[in-house]
């Protein structure tokens, strides 16, 4: 035979072996002579290039090249030195040589090896396909025995499982039934389609007779326990006669039937066709507890008799029947579930809540009911509107009464379909605005309920303000429990929409009014701005707006951020601005508006009724000495009726912040009155000097001290101005001498102990003007007899 012919060759044929024998007559030794000791070199030198490995012989055609390019470098070197060799490089030069000679035979030797390697190969090749073929004989049979143990073992648990159930071994059977769910589980994967069906046709048939003859009896233990509870208790839910005998077939059926929830939870997510229950639960939910599920048949049959089909009570403009009908069962089984049911669980291990896993079963129905009647009354404002009333309502005393957990979904995620939610939204804007329009032409729409209870009737606000923030208040009561926070700001988006609706609204009628501003709707129309930016001011620091915030930042949400520069968008991720703060800049400007109008309009009043008063002969008032009694000027008298009448009037029907603002700006715009129109345009004599103080310190500023403790400091020009004109006629020309050196020698001037401008004003009480305004002042003051 050829191969081992080949095989039994001596190994001094192999040229690996030749390379490291020491024997052969090319192989190093211990000789001393030099060509000894370079052929040593030169086989070193191949040993490490190349090895025993006979495919790196390969690289000895590379090796020859570069050891040929390198001896051409030292040809090159010799042929430019002298004509006498130094002896490394004739050294090298015969190493070289030796090399190449040894590079040679090897290459000779490679070539003779490769040619016998290969003539072995082709002769080996008809054992190795005999061999492949056999092997592959070999798995086949491997296989099919595998498969055949298979079916063996199938037959083996069917067969173990019919003779358990003919001797009434349930319990033995249910093991048989959950190992041969364990084997179609493990053959996942196969591709053995005939098998898997095989196995799960076996599986189901006889998980079916299993379960049906539980559930036989089950059903029969809770009718004895009057299952299902329809109506509330009225008496102990423990049996009178065979109590104890119920309680121990009802805790034997409940741990086999939990038993056998490997094998059915298996079965369920096979074919959710064929499962108990119509709703399908979503993908990620798991099945529900097997028991459960039983106990769950009657209330599904009769949840179907009355709210499917021609029935009365199958009412689209009712849904509140049946989502009431499911809370009452779920509040008549409270009692059952938790003293029957869940102590069994509890002693069996199973980690499931008995009133959670009825109360998701009922929800399944609920469900299903839900988005059949919400895809059918998308075309129906009135009776979609009352589905969503009555489905957040449903939420509302699920989570509450029945103590529903938070993490498992209820049906709040319905509305969140598109054409749902969409639908949603528009209702909603459709109904606001209509609302608006109401509480905007209603008869008190611009008086407040409150304005008879004055403890209620701070903000002043007007009965459509307060009805629109109650609509705002009503509409995230609705969307506040939502699950997803993308809708959520969907709905926060409209609200904002509507408040800026309203504002513009408000800034109409404004323009209305504003002939008379301090009419009572136009001051009733600044107190709605006011409490509108009140509440949202308050709203941007709830929590609930702060999460939406963070919602909307993380989400990039477009409805709220959009137009939003990089800047306001960082502001609001460290929650420095919130998601009302362009709203708040445009009510306040409105505001500002407003009490602007509001303000001119009383000036110009306030000024007609100041002109008599800056045209007072002031000049010719006598002293006071010469004067028996000093009263306030006749000229005075309608003006300062004016302010006194406005500024109660402001008080009565602006809040109380409103008419801070207003008061205030108002002294402001007064003070700048006097002094421009009375006190700068008049020279005054001592005695209408004292006349302007008495005027103004006991009878004006007295007007506004009921609104604050120095209300002087209000009208400082005016103050300061009676201060400077009611200088002693010493005091007056040294200060007076005193601002004219400074003007004109500047502040460099002056000597290192006189005092400067500044300082000897304010020993006088003068801060707010200006050196060369009480210069001026000075000059206003006529001059004694003499001077």
């Amino acid at each position: 035979m050829a191969a081992p012919t080949a095989a039994s060759e001596p190994a001094s044929k192999n040229p690996s072996h030749t390379l490291l024998n020491p024997a052969d007559p090319s192989s190093p030794s211990s000789g001393a002579s030099p060509a000894d000791t370079q052929r040593a070199e030169v086989l070193d030198f191949l040993q490490r290039e190349v090895g025993s490995d006979l495919k790196a012989l390969e690289r000895v055609a590379d090796l020859l090249e570069k050891l040929k390019g390198e001896n051409s470098v030292l040809e090159e070197q010799v042929r430019s030195g002298s004509s006498a060799p130094p002896p490394p490089v004739s050294a090298a030069l015969l190493a070289a040589e030796e090399a190449v000679r040894c590079v040679e035979a090897l290459l000779q030797r490679e070539q003779l090896v490769s040619v016998q390697l290969d003539q072995h190969l082709y002769e080996a090749q008809p054992w190795m396909d005999n061999l492949g073929q056999t092997l592959n004989q070999v798995d086949m049979i491997e296989r099919h025995v595998k498969y055949l143990r298979c079916l063996q073992h199938i037959e083996e648990l069917s067969a173990a499982v019919q003779q358990c159930l003919m001797t009434s071994s349930v319990w033995e059977a249910i093991q048989a039934v959950d190992k041969m769910a364990a084997l179609d589980a493990g053959l996942g994967r196969s591709r053995c389609s005939h098998l898997q069906d095989f196995i799960r046709e076996t599986l189901h048939f006889w998980h079916k007779i299993i379960k049906d003859r539980l559930a036989s009896d089950f059903e029969k233990v809770l009718a004895q326990l009057h299952w299902p509870m329809i109506s509330p208790p009225t008496q102990s839910l423990t049996p009178a006669a065979n109590g104890q005998e119920s309680s121990s077939q009802l805790e034997l059926l409940v741990t086999q039937l939990l038993a056998l929830q490997t094998s059915d939870d298996l079965i369920t997510q096979r074919d959710l066709a064929q499962s108990a229950f119509s709703a399908t639960p979503p993908p990620q939910a798991t099945p529900l507890c097997l028991p459960i599920q039983i106990m769950l048949l009657p209330l599904i049959k009769r949840f179907r008799y009355h709210f499917y089909g021609n029935r009365q009570t199958n009412s689209p403009s009712k849904p509140e029947w049946y989502l009431t009908q499911v809370l009452m069962w779920m509040g008549n089984s409270s009692a059952f579930m938790e003293e029957k049911i869940q102590p069994i669980l509890d002693r069996a291990g199973a980690p499931i809540s008995a009133m959670v896993e009825l109360c998701r079963g009922l929800l399944a129905l609920v469900k299903e009911k839900v988005a059949s009647d919400a895809s059918r009354l998308l075309y129906d404002d009135v009776l979609f509107c009352h589905l969503v009333e009555e489905v957040l309502q449903f939420e509302k005393e699920l989570r509450s009464k029945q103590s529903y957990p938070a993490a498992l979904p209820g049906l709040l995620h319905l509305l969140l379909e598109d054409a749902t939610l969409q639908k949603w939204l528009t209702m909603e804007k459709k109904m606001a605005v209509e609302k608006m329009d109401a509480m905007l032409s209603a008869e008190g729409a611009w008086s407040s309920q409150y304005k008879d209870i004055s403890d209620m009737d701070e903000l002043k606000a007007p009965d459509c303000a307060e009805t629109f923030m109650t609509l705002l208040q009503v509409i995230t009561e609705r969307y506040r429990a939502l699950p997803s926070p993308s809708a959520q700001l969907k709905f926060l988006g409209l609200q904002r929409e509507l408040v800026d609706d309203f504002r513009i609204r408000l800034t109409q009628v404004m323009k209305e009014e504003s002939r008379c501003p301090l009419g009572a709707r136009y001051c009733a129309i600044l107190n709605a701005v006011n409490y509108i930016s009140t509440i949202l001011a308050d709203w941007g620091d709830n929590v609930f707006f702060l999460q939406l915030q963070q919602a909307a930042v993380s989400l990039g949400d477009e409805g709220v951020l959009g137009g939003l520069d990089l800047m306001k968008v960082g502001r609001l991720a460290s929650l420095e601005d919130s998601l009302f703060a362009g709203l708040l800049a445009l009510l306040d400007r409105l505001k500002g508006d407003m009490m602007g109008r509001l303000l001119d309009w009383t000036m110009k009043e306030i000024t007609e009724k100041a002109k008599p008063y800056g045209q007072d002969r002031w000049l010719c008032l006598p002293p006071q000495q010469d004067q028996s009694t000093m009263t306030l000027s006749s000229s005075a008298c309608p003006m300062m009726l004016c302010v006194r009448d406005r500024l109660l009037t402001l008080q009565q029907v602006l809040t109380f912040d409103l008419f801070q603002l207003a008061w205030q700006g108002l002294a402001e715009r007064l003070n700048s009155l006097l002094y421009q129109d009375v006190i700068l345009s008049n020279h005054f004599s001592e005695g209408g000097a004292a006349q302007l103080q008495l005027d103004m310190t006991r009878n004006l500023f007295p007007l506004f001290g009921h609104y604050c403790q120095r209300p002087e400091n209000f009208l400082k020009h005016v103050k300061e101005a009676c201060i400077i004109l009611n200088l002693n006629v010493g005091s007056a020309l040294l200060l007076k001498e005193l601002l004219r050196e400074s003007s004109e020698e500047g502040s460099d001037g002056a000597g290192a102990g006189d005092p400067t401008p500044e300082s000897a004003l304010n020993e006088l009480g003068v801060y707010c003007l200006a050196p060369c305004d009480v210069l001026i002042l000075l000059n206003l003051r006529a001059p004694r007899p003499g001077q």
